[in-house]
């Protein structure tokens, strides 16, 4: 029997969340399977990904097939890395405890890595959070400047000094000259 690693859809329209299972190429979707390994969440960021690590690299030396999103998640999890390490084990490459040191590194780097992913968008939405608020206050005070120029009365202007008789002589006079 030909056996899948793929996912299988369930929650509500536009919330999708998947279970990561084993079942038969042949069974549906949604179907009948033959064991859950975890699950997959997008709808958060970054996605939340449960998985039994030991029971994927199981069935992956079992000869079960992860479609292309759960090679992915495989991937992304260390299930693929724990498999090639166990290969490099059989080979006599390396033993036992240095494949689980390896692995162990490699998970501590991928938690570092996501702790600083989140992070970074807790930071990213508070510096947008304080730009919208810097906005909304100047946006404010234009506002209540506007509303306070119109609530003034206009101030009466004073009378335009008069030109002196001497300016008006002169101004003819320069014409004169020109002419």
């Amino acid at each position: 029997m030909a056996t899948k690693i793929r996912l299988q859809r369930h929650g509500k329209k536009g919330k999708p969340f998947y279970h990561v299972v084993v079942a038969d190429s042949r069974a549906p979707r949604d179907g009948k399977f033959i064991e859950r390994l975890g699950s997959y969440n997008p709808n958060t960021n970054p996605a939340t990904i449960v998985l039994n690590v030991d029971k994927a690299v199981d069935w992956l030396n079992k000869g079960a097939q992860p479609t292309d999103t759960a090679r992915t998640i495989l991937s992304t999890e260390g299930v693929l890395y724990k498999k090639h390490l166990q290969g490099g084990v059989k080979k006599g490459a390396f033993d036992e405890a240095k494949a689980e040191e390896l692995f162990a590194t490699w998970l501590e780097g991928k938690a570092n890595k996501t702790e600083a992913a989140k992070t970074g968008l807790a930071q990213s939405k508070e510096e947008a959070k304080k730009a919208a608020l810097a906005a909304e206050a100047i946006k404010k005070a234009e506002k209540a400047a506007a509303i306070a120029a119109k609530n003034t009365p206009p101030a009466e202007e004073a009378p335009a000094e008069e030109e002196t008789p001497e300016a008006d002589a002169e101004a003819p006079a320069s014409e004169e000259t020109e002419g």
